[in-house]
């Protein structure tokens, strides 16, 4: 299982893995594909869709739920780097995100349909930022100054981590 470094103790570490994740494809391209994958992983789990593969693992809605914070959180951290200069960006703890947020209490349509329109969302902002205001900045809590299209990127990677991380879920439960 691939496993990602822990994104507070390796800030660097684990930008670097999500980029690496996305290599040269384009972010834009990437994320615009991601709804589609999700809602095949979602058919595919079928009744395992709330199983953990193990104790402390996230099941495949769990892991939808924390793609769908994502999503809000990432949002909210380009609106703010494009409308302010160098705003702080908090951190959270998505391991507590998914636990009191109760993700796998979700109706899986209606998450998977928040997804798909928070998503949308965000890429038609991206479409309609100038290049030129791209490299505006936020100061990550953790990581330190981070661009709005590093964040993009970061994003993308970040979809290809948690749907591979979800079809594993899928495998172990189905045995």
């Amino acid at each position: 299982m691939q496993t990602s470094p822990d994104p507070v103790a390796e800030p660097k570490a684990y930008q670097d893995f999500l980029l690496a994740l996305l290599g040269s494809d384009d972010p834009l391209l990437a994320q615009s594909m991601t709804p589609s994958a999700w809602e095949d992983v979602m058919a595919e789990a079928g009744d395992g869709l709330r199983t953990r593969p193990e104790p402390g693992e996230w099941s495949v809605l769990e892991c939808l739920g924390h793609a769908t914070d994502a999503e809000v959180v990432y949002g909210g951290r380009y609106r703010w780097i494009l409308a302010h200069d160098e705003p702080p960006l908090i951190g959270y703890d998505q391991d507590l995100w998914v636990e009191r947020l109760r993700h796998n209490e979700d109706d899986p349509a209606m998450l998977l349909a928040l997804f798909r329109a928070l998503r949308e969302a965000n890429l038609e902002l991206w479409r309609r930022t100038p290049d030129s205001e791209r490299p505006r900045v936020g100061v990550h809590a953790e990581r330190g100054p981070e661009s709005y299209e590093l964040s993009f990127q970061i994003v993308a990677g970040h979809d290809r981590f948690h749907l591979d991380h979800a079809r594993r879920a899928i495998a172990v439960v189905a045995g």
